[in-house]
C-alpha cells in the first residue's frame, strides 16, 4: 500500500464536506427532476444525476487513499446536508403550489446553488493538490482531472438554462438551449463569452 502524507484536519473537512454535497447532489437532481418541462433540460440534467453518482465514488475514493472516513460527521458537512436539504424542500414547495413553469425555474436556481458549492469545491481541491507532495499530490490531481469538465458543464450549463427560461417566462424571445449548452462551455470566460453572443443566437 502506498505510503501517503498525513493532510491536516482543514484538508479533512473539505473532504467530507465535497462527500456531503455530491450526496445532496444526487438529491437535488433527483427532485430537479420531477421539476422539468423542457425535455432538452431533463436529458441534462438526467445525465448530471448520473455523473453525479460517480463523483461520489471518486471522493469515496480519494478519503479511502488518503486514510479519511467518508462517512465521519462534522459542523461544516452538517451545513452543508441543512443547505442540500433545503433546496430539496423549496423544490417541492415549487411543485405543490401547481404552477409548473414556476417549479422549472426554481430547480433550475437550486441546481445552480448546489453546483456553485459543489464546483468550489472541486477547485479547492485543485488548490490543495497544488500545495501537497508525493502521492496524496497525485491522488487530488488525478480526482480532480476526472471531474472537472463535469463540475463545469453541471454550474456554467444550468445557469444560462436558468437565465434563458426565466427570459421565455418573461414573455421574451429566448435561446434554448441556452448559448453554453450550444457551444459547450468549460469555463467562467466562455460562459461570459457565450451569454454575450446570445443576441446574435435569437
Amino acid at each position: 500500500m502506498v505510503k501517503h502524507d498525513k493532510i491536516n484536519a482543514q484538508a479533512q473537512e473539505l473532504l467530507l464536506q465535497m462527500m456531503e454535497t455530491e450526496l445532496g447532489g444526487e438529491q437535488v437532481y433527483r427532485t430537479a427532476l420531477t421539476c422539468v418541462l423542457n425535455d432538452d433540460l431533463k436529458k441534462e440534467w438526467e445525465e448530471y444525476c448520473e455523473e453525479t453518482i460517480k463523483h461520489q465514488e471518486v471522493v469515496r475514493s480519494v478519503c479511502e487513499a488518503l486514510g479519511v472516513d467518508s462517512n465521519a460527521d462534522s459542523p461544516g458537512r452538517q451545513v452543508v446536508k441543512h443547505i442540500g436539504n433545503s433546496l430539496v424542500k423549496a423544490m417541492k414547495m415549487a411543485s405543490d403550489s401547481g404552477d409548473r413553469a414556476l417549479a422549472e425555474l426554481v430547480a433550475c436556481e437550486c441546481v445552480v446553488h448546489a453546483e456553485t458549492k459543489d464546483h468550489a469545491n472541486w477547485e479547492l481541491l485543485d488548490q490543495l493538490a497544488e500545495h501537497m507532495k508525493g502521492e496524496s499530490a497525485e491522488v487530488l490531481k488525478q480526482a480532480y482531472d476526472e471531474v472537472a469538465q463535469d463540475e463545469h458543464h453541471h454550474l456554467f450549463h444550468t445557469k444560462g438554462w436558468g437565465r434563458e427560461l426565466w427570459i421565455q417566462h418573461l414573455g421574451m424571445k429566448a435561446v434554448l438551449p441556452p448559448p453554453e449548452e450550444v457551444k459547450h462551455v468549460e469555463s467562467a470566460i466562455g460562459a461570459s463569452r457565450a451569454e454575450q453572443q446570445r443576441e446574435k443566437m435569437l
